[in-house]
């Protein structure tokens, strides 16, 4: 019971430290999980992608790695 009461007098007390609360918490997992999907999909696709293949179609891309 103590956990409850201290969660409540510290996020939902405040309409407005809730609110922020809420808002930060949402920011932090849309970045979170954008970048697990894009990591996910770039491993998925690996070799497939134009960042893996440039380098057998373009000739800046190799004049760059030497």
């Amino acid at each position: 019971m103590a956990f409850s009461t201290t969660l409540y007098n510290t996020f939902f007390q405040r309409n407005s430290v809730f609110f922020s609360t809420v808002f930060a918490g949402a920011f932090v997992f849309g970045i979170g999980f954008d970048t697990g999907v894009t990591a996910f999909y770039d491993r998925w696709n690996r070799g497939k992608q134009w960042k893996d293949i440039r380098h057998k179609y373009s000739e800046t891309a190799a004049e760059e790695a030497e």
